[in-house]
């Protein structure tokens, strides 16, 4: 497993430098473990310091040995007792901090650790900058890529009619980590949950639950609501397999779509729809497009093939996006969605998802991962948008 290059983290801490300087903060203090890895290059339970001038300082509470081993930084120590903070991090009275991911608990720690400081809201300046991808991060992204769609090449291999949702997902499951996949993405939202992935079927694709997405399938309990149940796959009912996949903590999301048989011509002419909003909203993701007309264009489309009803949804139960950016997370910025109005940046990462979910029949779309490119969406993608057909 390759780690953060050091010139890698330097360059993230030299950008960050300079976002506290243009909003006249002293310091930055990161919490939560996917920015504190993004920056430091290890995953451990630790807070990173970072003042405007000077050199970052990674404070770890465990493990202290495994943090010194991965981070190319210099400042990693063991985490203090918190008397002792004051002096060990020195003065500073406007602090960035991240309260969209900050327990109350814990902001309230660092205020009492940090007397006479303010913390600043620094969150959306934190996203932005990571959603902007280097070359070595979009290599990641493709091996990431790489590893999931040979897993989904194989499917012909072990989908049969009769076997239930549960028994694919985990063949797709297993195959994936012994392929190498790290587990499930991480996310930052408030009680967003998400496994590895979705392998639901017909009428057990079409049940709305609480996962911001257009599909979430029926899960096995009122506990955890998504993704596959123990519902049998029949014959010519479109199966949706929406799966992540991470490598060195970067995620590919995409989403294909298997039958054993043959679709109704309805389900194919949805399926068309969604490959056809996918190829106009890929091709419009150049740096300076808008984020919320690339979401009207294809609301659009959809209302145009007559399917806006069951566009991102069942009726009723519609998401309202049609991509969303992906990275160490699998809902980073941009989105494409209302409201998402700050032009798109050269290297950022989204996968675009059109899907519709037709009560009674099943769901059907597609998702690509893509970065914005000069002429267009660069496709990380490594695979065709064909039906899978067994």
């Amino acid at each position: 497993m390759p780690a953060t290059p050091p010139e890698e983290c330097s360059r993230r801490l030299d950008a960050l430098r300079r976002t506290l300087g243009e909003r006249s903060l002293d310091a930055a203090l990161l919490v939560w473990a996917t920015d504190v890895f993004y920056f430091s290059g290890t995953r451990q339970n630790a807070a990173l310091w970072v003042p405007r001038e000077g050199e970052p300082l990674l404070l770890v509470r465990k493990s202290f040995a495994r943090a010194r081993a991965e981070s190319p930084l210099a400042g990693v120590r063991p985490f203090p007792p918190s008397k002792e903070l004051p002096s060990v991090l020195g003065p500073a009275r406007r602090v960035g901090f991240t309260p969209d991911v900050a327990t109350a608990s814990v902001e309230r720690f660092w205020l009492r650790a940090l007397p006479g400081a303010e913390l600043v809201d620094l969150s959306g300046a934190i996203r932005e900058q990571r959603s902007v991808k280097s070359a070595w991060e979009l290599s990641r992204m493709r091996a990431t890529a790489e590893l999931l769609c040979g897993v989904l090449r194989e499917l012909p291999a072990y989908l049969r009619p009769g076997m239930r949702e549960v028994d694919l997902s985990a063949e797709i499951e297993v195959r994936m980590r012994r392929a190498g996949n790290e587990g499930s993405p991480r996310m930052r939202a408030f009680n967003q949950e998400f496994f590895m992935g979705l392998a639901v079927a017909g009428g057990a694709a079409t049940a709305p639950s609480y996962f911001d997405g257009p599909v979430t399938g029926r899960g096995l309990s009122a506990s955890s609501p998504l993704g596959a149940s123990t519902d049998a796959i029949p014959r010519d009912v479109p199966v949706l397999l929406d799966y992540t996949a991470i490598l060195d903590g970067y995620i590919h999301d995409m989403t294909r779509i298997a039958v054993c048989g043959k679709l109704r011509p309805e389900l194919q002419r949805a399926y068309g729809a969604a490959c056809a909003i996918s190829d106009e909203v890929a091709a419009g993701l150049r740096p300076g497009a808008i984020p919320s007309q690339l979401w009207e264009l294809a609301r659009a489309r959809a209302e145009d093939a007559g399917l806006g009803g069951v566009f991102m949804g069942p009726p009723g139960d519609q998401a309202r996006f049609v991509g969303h950016g992906v990275g160490l997370e699998l809902d980073e910025v941009p989105v494409l969605a209302p409201g998402f109005d700050q032009p798109l940046r050269l290297g950022q990462t989204i996968a675009v998802e059109p899907k519709f979910v037709l009560p009674g029949l099943g769901a059907v779309g597609i998702e690509n991962t893509w970065a914005v490119g000069e002429k267009g969406g660069e496709r990380i993608t490594a695979m065709g948008d064909e039906l899978i057909e067994v």
